[in-house]
This record gives structure tokens, C-alpha cells and sequence, in this order.
């Protein structure tokens, strides 16, 4: 097996800029269709339903107690890099709606859609040693110490979530958002292995 080769600051800032970017995106077609989704993102996004508040608000003030387990645990490099893309996509949720209106989107597929640009933007955030912080964090920690995959850890937390969900949003609603958040884990249990990939 060739020797673990390391990313440079420049690798590390276009795949973090290129997964936040991704997940921003992938969270207009969530909210536009009325969707949910797990983990902390799933959480800020059923509290701004609720209660009216900007999403960016809510996912970065939510995010703050998972910094110091990160910091710890992943290191303050991964903690940063968290930070800042916590950070960046709660702008960029705010921003997007200024720079274009999404028309018509059948709710499956933007289920579809949801699932597959979150996945790919938290693999590329994940192979860089970054993350959307909260949830994922514990994924991680459990992938490394126990070696139990993080994309299954996230699926377990995302049942809780989602049996919440269904006290309090329609059927349908939860259903085709439990769809893409399956679509978004089975993409990280699949492809975020350490064994596999050893660029750090």
C-alpha cells in the first residue's frame, strides 16, 4: 500500500468550499419541497418550519456545543475547518433565494436530488478532514474508535429525528424526506472508508 500522502491548504479549501457549497445548494430544493432532513441540519430545519427563524441562524447557534467535543476529540484542525463551513453555509442559505427562484420540483425528485448533493458535499467535507460540525461529529468519533461506519451512525440518528418528524409534519412529507436522507447515508457508508481512502 503506497504511504498516506496529505492535502495541501489549497486541496483542503476548494473540497471544503466545494461540499459546503453542495449542501447549501442541496438545502433550497429541501426547503423548497417542504422536506426535512436528519442530523442537525434536520433539527434546525423543523425548528425554522416551526417557528418562522432564518435556518442560518438557528443550524450555527445549535452547532456551538459540538466545537469543544470536536476540538478534543477531532482536533483543533478539523474543529476550524468545521467552524468555518458551519460557518459559510449558514450565509450562503441566506444569500442563495437572492440569486435564483426554483420553479417547479416533484417532490420525490427533489428528495432524490437532496439525498445526492448533501452525500457528495459531506464526502468531499469528510476526505479533508472538515465537517458541518453537530451530529457529524459523533459519527466520526464512533467511526475512528469503534470502527462502526459514520453513514450508519448518522441513519440511527436520523430515525430518532425523523419518528419525531412524524408527530408533527404530514406522512408523505416525513416519507419522501426519510428517501433522500437514506440516499445521503448509504453514499457516506459507502464511500467514507478509511481503509479505502488514506489522503488525510
Amino acid at each position: 500500500m503506497s504511504p498516506a500522502q496529505t492535502h495541501t491548504a489549497m486541496e483542503d479549501a476548494q473540497g471544503i468550499g466545494l461540499g459546503v457549497f453542495l449542501c447549501a445548494f442541496s438545502l433550497q430544493f429541501l426547503t423548497h419541497a417542504g422536506l426535512i432532513t436528519g442530523q442537525t441540519a434536520g433539527i434546525a430545519v423543523i425548528t425554522s418550519y416551526l417557528t418562522g427563524w432564518s435556518f442560518g441562524a438557528v443550524f450555527f447557534v445549535i452547532n456551538i456545543p459540538f466545537y469543544a467535543l470536536a476540538w478534543f476529540r477531532l482536533g483543533p484542525q478539523f474543529t476550524l475547518k468545521s467552524l468555518l463551513s458551519v460557518t459559510a453555509l449558514s450565509a450562503l442559505t441566506e444569500v442563495f433565494p437572492q440569486f435564483f427562484q426554483i420553479g417547479h420540483v416533484a417532490t420525490p425528485l427533489a428528495a432524490v436530488l437532496v439525498g445526492c448533493l448533501t452525500g457528495v458535499g459531506l464526502l468531499v467535507m469528510f476526505r479533508h478532514n472538515g465537517s458541518l460540525g453537530g451530529l457529524g461529529v459523533v459519527a466520526l468519533i464512533v467511526q475512528d474508535r469503534l470502527g462502526f461506519r459514520a453513514g450508519y451512525v448518522q441513519l440511527a440518528a436520523d430515525v430518532v429525528i425523523f419518528a419525531v418528524a412524524v408527530t408533527l409534519f404530514p406522512l408523505a412529507q416525513v416519507f419522501w424526506s426519510l428517501v433522500g436522507a437514506v440516499i445521503l447515508n448509504l453514499i457516506i457508508a459507502i464511500n467514507h472508508r478509511r481503509d479505502r481512502y488514506i489522503a488525510t
